[in-house]
């Protein structure tokens, strides 16, 4: 299997070109030094999957009894495979299914139908995801990688830095949990099923392109392939990484793309989202509205509105102008109410703000609805829980 350890190594997460020029992407301490995770089902072609099992003395048809275990019924625990050799059991699941990310802790808010976790990884990196149970959907946000590289300020990922991307098996191990909770029934309300997936957790989900297109393919194609959640109910999210956009709009696969724009002018969005000295509002946005062309799906864009920075008439005015220039209804705007992270400059808008923003985005054609906020009495700011474990928890490496 040394081919396989070289087929999946991890990518370093840098965006191209992301170490020279107006942005760099902001490294954590120890970026980079922890080793590759190791190979999991998840990781491996289907070719790979037959190999392995070869060499175990296996035929192919055992390779479809595991990926009917995980994808159909989010099964890894090979000891209770009751059609599976009881002498291949442990054997296999030492193979396949390494234990890849484990509770550290969990918060639950809104009558416990919001659940967030924070996860260790195989080298003591910390991640979050959080389930969000509505009465017509349940919604699980997923990381992609170890903090975050694009340094905006307001958020408190950002604040950790990039340490390093996620396999495709860690990230696909947040899905497989979440959607076993839901048809065990641990989340308030009974059992239930995972319906949609939105790429919103820690990292910039394009600075690791390769591992979430293969989590997007896993998580879209029906059992045994997949967990059969349909690619239109899963949303990938980037601050404006161009290049990804446009490879994400030839892909053939209908999931929607989010923006997180954030302010509609460069100079404001400089400050907010540094990605924009590489790729500015303009771009984005012309790639944004390219992808909406090509996949027939709206595109949202994402807004954090922060208090007397990005929240007046004026910059209400200017995103509609922005978005109306290319004729179409293409987008679809989420003003959200900012969660600030403890002590930062950075505060939620005035409700009287808020209201005034949606009121001219509509009045001006533009199709907005204020996001609907979970885990306000957790801490419910993506990288809040991992940034408050790190600083009281995690050694720091040298």
């Amino acid at each position: 299997m040394e081919t396989t350890k070289t087929e999946h190594a991890v990518e370093s997460g840098i965006t191209p070109g992301g170490t020279t020029g107006a942005f760099r992407d902001v490294l954590a301490k120890d970026h980079a030094r922890r080793g590759k995770p190791p190979v999991h089902f998840t990781d491996m072609t289907p070719d790979e999957r037959i190999e392995a099992a070869k060499g175990m003395g296996l035929p192919k048809f055992r390779v479809k009894q595991l990926a009917n275990h995980y994808y159909g019924h989010f099964d890894t625990e090979a000891a209770q495979f009751t059609d599976f050799p009881a002498t291949a059991r442990q054997a296999a699941q030492d193979l396949f299914f390494p234990t890849l990310i484990s509770e550290v802790a969990r918060q639950v808010a809104d009558d416990e139908q919001t659940v967030k976790t924070l996860w260790s990884l195989f080298d003591g990196s910390k991640i979050e995801s959080v389930l969000m149970r509505y009465p017509n959907r349940t919604t699980l946000c997923i990381s992609s990688q170890v903090g975050c590289g694009m340094g905006c300020p307001f958020c408190a990922t950002g604040k950790l830095g990039l340490t390093r991307n996620m396999s495709t098996g860690e990230i696909l191990e947040q899905v497989r949990i979440a959607a076993r909770m839901m048809s065990r029934g641990e989340v308030a309300g009974g059992p239930g099923r995972l319906s949609n997936i939105v790429f919103m957790g820690m990292g910039e989900p394009m600075g690791n392109y390769r591992s979430i297109m293969s989590a997007v393919r896993q998580i879209s194609a029906m059992p045994p392939e997949g967990f059969g959640i349909s690619a239109r109910n899963i949303t990938v999210s980037t601050v404006g990484v161009v290049p990804g956009i446009r490879k994400l709009a030839q892909e053939g696969i209908p999931v929607r793309l989010a923006v997180s724009l954030h302010a509609p002018n460069n100079d404001l969005r400089d400050e907010l989202v540094p990605m924009n000295k590489r790729f500015n509002v303009e771009q984005v946005l012309d790639a944004a509205h390219d992808y909406y062309l090509a996949s027939k799906r709206r595109v949202s864009i994402e807004y954090a509105l922060m208090r007397g920075i990005n929240d007046q008439a004026e910059h209400a005015r200017l995103l509609a102008k922005k978005l109306n220039h290319y004729g179409d209804n293409w987008a679809h705007v989420n003003p959200i109410p900012l969660n600030p992270i403890e002590g930062s400059k950075w505060t939620a808008s005035k409700p009287e703000d808020e209201q005034r923003f949606l009121e001219i985005l509509n009045n001006a054609g533009v199709t907005a609805t204020l996001r609907d906020t979970r885990g306000q009495d957790i801490d419910g700011a993506c990288g809040q829980l991992a940034a408050k474990t790190i600083d009281t928890t995690m050694p720091q490496m040298s």
